[in-house]
């Protein structure tokens, strides 16, 4: 009979397993058993705690998720200002956690990942409403009925450097993603969108 309390630490060794293996394979082209091996448990044993390849990946991605929005929280928090708030949305996305391979790894596959899947394809649409979201609501009370829209801009901005910046080789290549988005800001605020 297990143990109680194994489920959760095994899960989580599974999700951190996960990460790690698309990392270390660079796409989704891994297996249930790798991922179980890596994690030290059989894949019997991952097949039933999460039934598939999706869906420890989807699990993968709720973690890296819920990492970034714990960063967005703490941004926020220490943040005066709406002003304040919108550069702390903006660095949080660019903080170097978000930046190890393994991460990026996991992010790009995610994207491709939700062209197909329904599941991934949701859990990608909540973390672009909540960024969405989160952005539109600072930005209303300095520009008013321009907000969604800055907010969209802002949004695209923050995910297309991102992934500039991750497909970068090496540093040297790397842009000044966060510059780039906060004077992008700089021009919303003012009024001055082309």
């Amino acid at each position: 009979m297990p143990k109680l309390g194994m489920e959760p630490i095994r899960r989580a060794a599974l999700v951190k397993a996960t990460i790690d293996e698309i990392g270390a394979a660079g796409n989704l082209d891994v297996t249930v058993s790798s991922i179980a091996k890596r994690a030290g448990m059989s894949s019997a044993l991952a097949h039933h705690y999460f039934g598939g390849k999706e869906q420890i990946f989807l699990a993968a991605m709720r973690h890296t998720l819920a990492i970034y929005a714990a960063e967005v929280r703490l941004a926020l928090g220490q943040a005066q200002g709406h002003r304040a708030r919108l550069e702390a949305i903006i660095r949080a996305g660019f903080a170097s956690s978000n930046f190890r391979p393994d991460v990026i790894a996991a992010w790009l596959n995610f994207y491709v990942l939700a062209q197909t899947s329904e599941d991934a394809h949701r859990l990608l649409q909540v973390y672009q409403r909540r960024l969405h979201s989160n952005l539109a609501h600072d930005l209303r009370p300095l520009i008013g009925t321009r907000a969604d829209q800055a907010a969209a801009r802002i949004a695209a901005l923050i995910d297309g450097y991102y992934l500039r910046q991750g497909l970068a080789r090496d540093a040297a290549e790397r842009s000044d993603a966060t510059r780039q988005v906060l004077a992008s800001l700089e021009m919303e605020l003012k009024g001055r969108v082309q």
